[in-house]
C-alpha cells in the first residue's frame, strides 16, 4: 500500500466513530496533515529562540547576556501570543442551506466542514480559535476546543435570516479571521464588519462558498425562483433571458467584494461546493500562517 492510500485508509478508520461533521472535517484536515501550523516569532512572553541581530533591530531588543557569550549580537524572540487566535464565521443563514441537484452538500455544510478542519489544523499547531456566534462563548483551544466547536456547528440554528453577515464580536488585537459565506446579503453590513475587524488590526480571509448553478445559471423555460427562507419569490416565463443579467450582477458583486477585501488588506477566494474542500483548506492554512507573521 502506498503512503497516500495508507493515510486515506487510516483517516477513514480513525474517523468512522466520530460525529459526521467532525469526521468529514478530520478527513479534510488529514489531506494536508504534513503542513500543520508552526510556531512563529512575535510579541509575547514565552521564549521561542535566539537569532542573530539584524539591521533595524533596536538596542532594547538585544539580549546582552546571551550576546556576551560570543562575538555576535543576539535577539531573544518570543512566540506570537497576541495573534494566536483565529475567529471563524461560517455563515448559517437560510441562503447557505441551498444545494442544487447532483451536488451532495449544502453551502452551509461545506462552510462548517472547512471551518472545523481549519480549527483542527490550528489545534495541531497549538493555536487558538473562536466561533463568531453569541452562544459559543470564549476562545477555544486543544482537542477539547475542537470537540466543542464541532458540537456548536452540529446544532440546528433556530432562527435564520435569508442571508448572513458576520456578527459583532470583540476581536483580540492583531488576531486573524476566516469568514465563509455566499455573501449574497447586505454588502454595507459586511463592510461595517470588516471595518470593525481592521480597527483591531485583524487580518483574514473572505471565502465565498457557492453552488455551481449559482455561477452557471443553467435555467430555461418557466421557472419559479424561491429563496430557502421563503421570503423571496420570482416566477420567470423565460429564465434563459435572465442569464446574462444575472451573471453581470454576480460579477459586479464579486468586484465589490474584492475591492472591499483589498482595502482591508484581507484575502478573497471562491470555493464551489462541487469541488473537494482540500484546495480551499490548503489556501486558508497557508494564508493564515502568512498573515500571522505579517499581521
Amino acid at each position: 500500500m502506498n503512503p497516500s492510500t495508507q493515510l486515506s485508509a487510516e483517516s477513514s478508520a480513525a474517523t468512522a466513530a466520530l460525529p459526521p461533521l467532525l469526521a468529514e472535517a478530520e478527513r479534510a484536515a488529514a489531506s494536508i496533515w504534513g503542513v500543520h501550523g508552526r510556531r512563529s516569532a512575535g510579541s509575547g512572553e514565552t521564549f521561542w529562540q535566539y537569532r542573530h541581530a539584524q539591521p533595524g533591530d533596536s538596542l532594547g531588543s538585544i539580549d546582552w547576556r546571551r550576546s556576551g557569550r560570543s562575538d555576535d549580537l543576539f535577539v531573544r524572540e518570543t512566540e506570537w501570543e497576541t495573534a494566536q487566535s483565529v475567529f471563524l464565521w461560517p455563515d448559517e443563514s437560510a441562503s447557505m442551506q441551498f444545494s442544487s441537484k447532483g451536488v451532495q452538500t449544502t453551502k452551509g455544510r461545506r462552510a462548517a466542514v472547512i471551518a472545523l478542519a481549519t480549527a483542527i489544523l490550528l489545534e495541531r499547531g497549538d493555536e487558538r480559535f473562536a466561533l463568531m456566534r453569541a452562544d459559543a462563548g470564549r476562545i477555544m483551544q486543544g482537542r477539547t476546543g475542537v470537540n466543542r466547536l464541532s458540537n456548536y456547528l452540529s446544532l440546528p440554528v433556530d432562527t435564520r435570516a435569508e442571508t448572513g453577515t458576520p456578527p459583532e464580536v470583540s476581536f483580540t488585537m492583531g488576531s486573524r479571521a476566516l469568514f465563509l459565506s455566499d455573501y449574497f446579503g447586505d454588502l454595507d453590513a459586511l463592510s461595517k464588519a470588516l471595518s470593525a475587524a481592521v480597527a483591531r488590526r485583524v487580518r483574514g480571509i473572505l471565502l465565498q462558498v457557492v453552488d455551481p448553478v449559482e455561477e452557471a445559471f443553467p435555467y430555461s423555460g418557466r421557472v419559479l425562483f424561491e429563496s430557502i427562507g421563503g421570503g423571496l419569490r420570482y416566477d420567470a416565463d423565460r429564465a434563459e433571458s435572465l442569464r446574462d443579467a444575472y451573471r453581470d450582477k454576480l460579477a459586479e458583486r464579486r468586484a465589490a467584494l474584492k475591492d472591499m477585501v483589498r482595502q482591508a488588506g484581507w484575502t478573497f477566494a471562491i470555493h464551489r461546493t462541487d469541488t473537494p474542500p482540500t484546495p480551499a483548506l490548503m489556501m486558508i492554512h497557508q494564508t493564515l500562517q502568512a498573515k500571522r507573521v505579517s499581521g
